[in-house]
């Protein structure tokens, strides 16, 4: 973003200055993107596999225009839990519940079939549902050969043993009856005998009163679409052109960070020789240029949107967005992000890669700008549990019950289908390239998500954008409203990059997050 000078006062060192601009890079790098000394603003050196030998021959045998993968199913295995009584005179022989015989096991089956059927076909995430299982205590249900492919065991616990549920090693969603169905004995129990285990104080680990629901399916699928988010978030892999960074953090600490608590893969692809060197072959390739040219036309005829920037820039952009969709199929991932994306790319590409980001996230791709792995894991989780583009962007100072938010890759498919209106201007602070001034929807609410430098804490903050201005700032800008204190959103929010997406996902994101462990705090 703007190129100021370095502060160059004596013993500072310079990996930890302060510089009035919101992107720390592009000064001061060595031709692989990477300074003497580590990234400017402590953006870590590169760090993890690299991918090297890259050639543009081999990614072009690829498809013409290859789609990301689609998110994985999440597995839930149902597990009905019940006990079968028998009369003894004159003696408490049965507990309490609503199903006491192998008859009531047997409507309850089918009831439970029927229910997840439904819940199935309305979901708006992949979900399978392998057979149901009838125990009498989790003990039973270890032996059973598709629990180890489970990601989640929803249990009906009309009755039972459940003590042992938590030592299976999986996400564990209770379903507890009162008026849905023959009544759950646990709908009594579960609190001061299992999650308490008779005391007053929380005393299970990995499984807590978030974890239960009573009746209602929607609370079920709300936390299942959490979990479909999660479990496709952990393990993701990135491609890091010029390497991983956080945004004025120092070294390797936040990829490390995130590493461990996402397990991400994290491999970096080097300015020089790779991405040049594929930059330099594609152009020389007459198809990809022509498909690029086609490409741009097309994206230019698209009703809603103007140029106001050079159409090579925007070409350019289109040649860069087919390298990049290549390299992740090529890598088996969907997801991508620059270092050094001012002017370490500018002058390879021959434009910003502000709408080549676009683009990407448009198609169902996860593209990052900066390199900020602060935010980056949050991003991934949001896409993953909304099928939805995220906003990388800068927030600003709240008042009056406003925060803008603002960034230069804005994608235009914010709903996930549907095509915002957009500019296509040049990157403000270089004022070169192609950058897309999207008019996000007005009324649209929207989930912000703020995670802080330490990956202990995110925030969450419910918003309704309510102007998308063009002042002299980055292009994609929206005002929101909000509705606690300024200055408790002042003092509360920590890091620096927010992420945003259209729709209300708060408890999507609280609930996954708790599972990594990070705390969730929303306001408003």
């Amino acid at each position: 973003m703007p190129q100021h000078d370095h502060d160059h006062r004596q013993n500072q060192d310079p990996s930890m200055a302060i510089h009035p601009r919101c992107c720390p890079c592009s000064h001061g790098l060595e031709s692989d993107g990477v300074s003497r000394r580590g990234f400017l603003g402590g953006a870590a050196a590169l760090g993890g596999a690299a991918l090297t030998g890259l050639s543009w021959s081999v990614l072009a045998a690829e498809p013409e225009l290859p789609a990301p993968p689609p998110r994985r199913p999440l597995i839930v295995k149902p597990v009905l839990t019940y006990d079968i009584y028998t009369p003894h005179p004159q003696t408490s022989w049965r507990a309490w519940g609503g199903i006491q015989t192998k008859k009531d096991v047997d409507a309850e089956i089918p009831r439970i079939k029927a229910e997840l059927d439904k819940l199935q076909a309305s979901a708006d995430f992949p979900v399978k549902f392998l057979p149901i299982a009838a125990v009498r205590s989790a003990a039973e249900l270890a032996k059973m050969a598709d629990v180890a492919s489970a990601d989640v065991l929803l249990v009906y616990a009309a009755g039972g043993d459940v003590n042992p549920i938590g030592g299976l090693g999986k996400h564990v969603i209770f379903f507890l009856r009162h008026h849905s169905g023959p009544v759950s004995l646990w709908y009594e129990i579960i609190s001061p005998r299992y999650l308490r285990q008779h005391t007053d104080q929380q005393v299970l680990k990995g499984i807590e009163p978030q974890d239960v629901v009573v009746d209602n399916y929607a609370e079920v699928t709300w936390r299942l679409r959490s979990l479909c988010g999660l479990v496709n978030t952990l393990g993701t892999k990135i491609l890091a052109i010029g390497g991983p960074g956080a945004w004025a953090q120092p070294g390797k600490v936040v990829p490390d960070l995130v590493r461990r608590l996402f397990k991400l893969d994290i491999k970096t692809v080097s300015y020089e020789p790779e991405l040049g060197g594929l930059i330099k072959a594609a152009r020389q390739d007459q198809a990809a240029v022509a498909l690029a040219k086609k490409r741009a036309a097309e994206y230019l005829k698209i009703p809603g949107t103007t140029l106001e920037t050079k159409v090579e820039f925007v070409e350019n952009a289109f040649l860069l967005d087919q390298i990049f969709r290549k390299l992740m199929v090529r890598e088996d991932c969907k997801a991508i992000t620059i270092n050094g994306c001012m002017s370490t790319i500018m002058p390879k590409a021959e434009t910003s890669a502000c709408l080549t980001l676009s683009t990407l996230n448009d198609d169902g791709f996860m593209a990052f700008c900066e390199s900020d792995f602060v935010v980056i894991p949050s991003g991934i989780l949001l896409r993953n549990i909304s099928n939805q583009p995220h906003f990388l962007n800068d927030p600003t100072y709240p008042h009056d019950g406003i925060i803008t938010l603002a960034h230069c890759t804005g994608p235009r498919k914010m709903n996930g289908k549907d095509l915002e209106p957009v500019r296509v201007m040049t990157h403000f602070e270089s004022d070169y390239g192609a950058a897309p001034k999207v008019d996000m929807r007005l009324g649209q609410k929207v989930t912000n998500v703020i995670a802080d430098f330490k990956q202990d804490r995110y925030v969450g903050l419910l918003g309704e954008i309510v102007a998308h201005e063009l002042l002299p700032i980055c292009r994609c800008q929206i005002d929101i409203k909000f509705t606690c204190p300024d200055q408790v959103l002042a003092e509360r929010m920590p890091g620096f990059h927010w992420m945003t997406i259209y729709g209300d996902y708060i408890k999507e994101m609280g609930y996954a997050l708790r599972k990594i462990p990070i705390k969730w705090e929303v306001l408003g």
